[in-house]
This record gives C-alpha cells, sequence and structure tokens, in this order.
C-alpha cells in the first residue's frame, strides 16, 4: 500500500528535509583531501543534534554511522571509518536522512574532492544529477511510477556515450539492484521505484497529490552490475568503475512537485524544466 500524506504531514517532511539539506551543506564542506569519511559522519551527526532531530541511517538494519560515505567505485552504503582517507581527484557520494516528530528525509549527493577532476567524472555527476531532476519533473498528478522510472531512464540514454580523449567508454551503467522508494513514516516503503523501464514491473501506481517518492539514480562508467562486500554493506561495480548517486525526496502536491530535501523546494530547478515548483508549507 502507497502510504498518501496530508498537507501537514508533508510539511513535517519539508522540516526533516530541511534537516538533511544542511547535513549535504556541511559534509560537502568538510569533503576535503586529507578528512577521514568518519570526520564527514561526525559532522552529519554534530547537525542533526543541533536541529533537535534524529537519524534514520544510524542503527537501520544494522547499519553502524549516520552517512553513507561512497568513494569512487561505491555505488552506495559505504560505511565511513578512519582508514579511508579522501585524496584530491577522489568522488564521494554521500546519502543521508533525519527524522522529525516521525517523518522521514532521505537525499543524496556526488561531491568532488579537491581538484583537477577528469572531464568523464564530471560528465558522469552531471549526468546522474541531471536525470534524478528529469524523475522529479515526472512527478506529475495522472502520471504513474514508470512515468518517473521512464523519464530518467530516457534522460541517461539520449546523452553522449562516456570518453576518455578520443576514446569511448561505452554506455553509462544504470545501477540495476538499487532504486528509490516510497518514504514517509518510514525511509523505505512502497513503492520501488526502478530507474529503468521494466516490462515486468507494470506501470505502477497513480501519482495523487499526498504521494511522496525519493528519486535516486545510480550511474557507473561501466557495468550496472553489482556486489557487496563481505561487511554485507558496501555495494561496488562489478568491473570497478567509478559510479555517482544523487537522490531528493519529492512529494506530489495539488500545487506541483515539491522537492522536501531542496533548501528552495525545487524552485530553482524545476523553473528550468518549465515546471512550477509548490510553494513552501514553511514559508
Amino acid at each position: 500500500m502507497v502510504q498518501i500524506k496530508t498537507p501537514e504531514q508533508i510539511a513535517k517532511m519539508r522540516e526533516a528535509g530541511l534537516v538533511v539539506a544542511a547535513i549535504h551543506a556541511a559534509t560537502r564542506e568538510a569533503a576535503v583531501p586529507g578528512a577521514t569519511t568518519r570526520d564527514l559522519d561526525e559532522v552529519a551527526r554534530k547537525v542533526i543534534a543541533d536541529h533537535g532531530a534524529k537519524s534514520n541511517f544510524l542503527g537501520y538494519g544494522g547499519f553502524p554511522a549516520t552517512i553513507c560515505t561512497s568513494v569512487n567505485e561505491v555505488v552506495v552504503h559505504g560505511i565511513p571509518d578512519d582508514k579511508t582517507v579522501l585524496k584530491d581527484g577522489d568522488i564521494i557520494s554521500i546519502d543521508c536522512g533525519a527524522i522529525v516528530d516521525g517523518w522521514h528525509g532521505d537525499a543524496a549527493y556526488t561531491a568532488f574532492v579537491g581538484t583537477g577532476h577528469a572531464p568523464e567524472l564530471v560528465e558522469l555527476s552531471r549526468v546522474t544529477e541531471e536525470s534524478m531532476w528529469a524523475g522529479i519533473a515526472a512527478m506529475k498528478t495522472g502520471n504513474r511510477l514508470v512515468d518517473v522510472s521512464r523519464a530518467i531512464e530516457t534522460y541517461i540514454k539520449r546523452q553522449p556515450r562516456p570518453a576518455v580523449g578520443d576514446h569511448s567508454l561505452g554506455r553509462y551503467g544504470i545501477v540495476e539492484d538499487y532504486g528509490g522508494h516510497g518514504i514517509g513514516t518510514e525511509m523505505h516503503m512502497d513503492p520501488h521505484l526502478l530507474n529503468y523501464v521494466s516490462r515486468k514491473r507494470g506501470k505502477g501506481p497513480k501519482l495523487v497529490p499526498g504521494f511522496c517518492l525519493a528519486i535516486e539514480p545510480m550511474v557507473s562508467l561501466g557495468t550496472p552490475r553489482t556486489e557487496v562486500l563481505e561487511d554485507d554493506w558496501t555495494v561496488i561495480t562489478t568491473d570497478g568503475t567509478w559510479s555517482s548517486h544523487w537522490e531528493h525526496s519529492v512529494a506530489v502536491t495539488e500545487e506541483g512537485p515539491l522537492v522536501l530535501t531542496a533548501v528552495d523546494g525545487g524552485k530553482a530547478k524545476l523553473a528550468e524544466l518549465g515546471i512550477t515548483a509548490a510553494p513552501d508549507p514553511l514559508a
């Protein structure tokens, strides 16, 4: 069953989403050469405490940290530790969430550590982020879940093949084993959102006001296939290619989509796409 939220409940999710946005801002600033992924986790813990919120990652299924820190070929669910020291040229995807009065927020972004990143890495992150926004733009009343999946996949497949110099690396790999999800009184709820279209899954439920999704494409510079390391959490690409992960929690409202985890509610980016974002219920 899909949980449909009232406007008042969406406002609570917006509060949680703004805590997540604050975590993003603080960890992005702290993701510098020489920092450990544990350092970033401590930054996130402080932000959550300062906002009087709770972590929805810490202890989830036994997860031992407040954020996921996924470096280079790690796709998702990387565990912060003292051994992983960020280096100039690394990329890191940081996934985090927060709970306010029982309502959840969840979002992720990819950051560049230091300078001098290869053009294909910059483009990888751009393509992944823009595909997320294509999915968000499809969060319209009357659309179905598959329309969001289609928008993400179509955007990625329409991009030029990634290349180093004059040599093509092939196609972007849309990670198959992980995707988006419903969100509300729990972090992961029905429905599961694929980042590609699967005939086996059908069209999925209709999008109606109060429908909330965490939209999160994960894309690699090679294979769509992944494997889990011995810690039972860390997910890497099977061919060792680097990957990017972007995510926002989004609500469908009577007045359009509201990006719950974006500082401006998604207003600026959606305007670029010709879409009017819903008014911020906390404004």
